[in-house]
């Protein structure tokens, strides 16, 4: 199983990966809209509703490092598999809740459940993530297409997820709303189980935690770096920015709207990415300067847009939005080449212990963002995380002025 399937059976299994993602992450994305507009609407405070998530989010780090040598001792298919079906316990948990049930105990309740759609989704994601190392090979402008498509189109799907959250709350109500989300995943997980090899993947993972941490120096700089990456983009949007539109006059809906076009748009970006970036030969002389060049880009702008706010330009919530919009492509090119560099780096027989590793890093940063997304605006409102943002993005270009111009030798 350590050299890549045949062209056209693999072309079958990126397709049919590519397409359980999609129907797990519209799910994903409608789970955050039905949590969180349905305990608004029960009269949760905003500080309850960000503490509901933080499990879901830790326990992506814990879920990215163990599945990722899961997938590689048992085959990458079987852990998708594991991964949509515990997104499906997670969804029934939910809907066992009960009215009668008291606040505090209601509270323990979802944010165990949403703990285990944590898992759930970083275990799927390092699963289908590793099935494109496995199914495109070692063909770098393959590689680098597939793993934007994949990448965008999953954003942009998770952003119709917001919608259809919001959509299946009105019609169906919270609880029938996670029936019918449990239904449709477990039709993709019998597609899933009938349709792919499941020793796909299938490798000798690693024998120790030293083995397992000793990833390349172009793994570990990157998984860095990915840290900084989106912890520098959830400080501002998970808990920042919508506050800031709501004070700035925007309903509920306008800013539902504005995240959801945001994915959406950030999504469509990324799968674009490879037609903006240089390509070379080997895979990396090119990419690795351009992933330093583009972080850099980003850091400028949550610096102009911090600056801006502390002259207190007219209608700041416009200007914020415009700025936004552009952090959004710049981020998304960003976000794509490093998404392609993680794989382009990674060894082929343990490909899914060094995604998972990298995706762990994600995780850490979003959990991150979060907790100062909070503590920064309630200091010093969005110019605050904005700055917290420049920040966290300048250690990150940082860390890519160091990235590797050449593969390592792995054993």
């Amino acid at each position: 199983m350590s050299t890549a399937v045949g062209s056209a059976a693999g072309t079958r299994n990126y397709a049919i990966v590519t397409a359980a993602y999609w129907g797990f992450t519209l799910t994903d994305g409608a789970l955050r809209m039905l949590v969180l507009l349905h305990f608004f609407r029960l009269g949760y405070s905003p500080f309850t509703l960000a503490f509901l998530f933080l499990l879901y989010e830790a326990a992506g780090i814990g879920a990215n490092l163990v599945g990722g040598w899961l997938a590689v001792r048992f085959g990458i298919a079987r852990m998708l598999a594991v991964g949509l079906g515990t997104q499906i316990i997670g969804f029934l948990m939910l809907s066992a809740m009960s009215p009668d049930w008291a606040a505090a105990t209601s509270v323990a309740w979802v944010v165990l459940a949403q703990g285990v759609c944590g898992v759930a989704k970083d275990l799927t994601k390092t699963a289908s993530k590793s099935a494109i190392k496995l199914t495109a090979g070692e063909a770098s402008g393959r590689l680098f297409r597939w793993v934007a498509f994949f990448t965008g189109s999953k954003n942009a799907m998770k952003g119709v997820g917001f919608f259809l959250g919001g959509v299946l709350l009105e019609v169906a109500g919270f609880r029938g709303a996670l029936w019918l989300m449990a239904v449709g995943l477990a039709v993709i997980l019998a597609a899933v189980l009938l349709s792919l090899p499941p020793l796909m993947g299938r490798a000798k993972p690693s024998r120790n935690a030293r083995e397992f941490l000793g990833k390349s120096r172009g793994v570990n700089l990157l998984a860095a770096a990915r840290v900084f990456l989106f912890g520098a983009r959830d400080v501002w949007f998970v808990v920042g920015l919508p506050v800031f539109l709501y004070a700035a006059g925007w309903s509920f809906a306008m800013v539902g709207g504005f995240l959801a076009l945001w994915t959406i748009g950030y999504g469509v970006v990324q799968a674009a990415a490879p037609g903006l970036v240089r390509r070379s030969p080997d895979g990396l002389s090119a990419e690795v300067p351009a992933a330093r060049l583009w972080s850099l880009l980003l850091a400028l702008l949550p610096i102009g847009l911090a600056a801006a706010l502390a002259a207190d330009v007219p209608r700041p919530d416009l200007v914020v939005v415009a700025g936004l919009a552009l952090f959004g492509f710049v981020f998304a090119v960003n976000s794509s080449v490093h998404s392609y560099l993680v794989l382009a780096y990674a060894g082929s027989e343990k490909a899914a212990e060094d995604v998972g590793f990298y995706y762990a890093a994600n995780a850490a940063g979003r959990f991150g963002g979060i907790l100062l997304s909070g503590l920064l605006y309630g200091l010093g409102g969005l110019a605050a995380c904005l700055a917290g943002s420049a920040v966290m993005l300048l250690a990150c270009w940082g860390l890519t002025t160091a990235l590797p111009l050449e593969r390592e030798a792995r054993a």
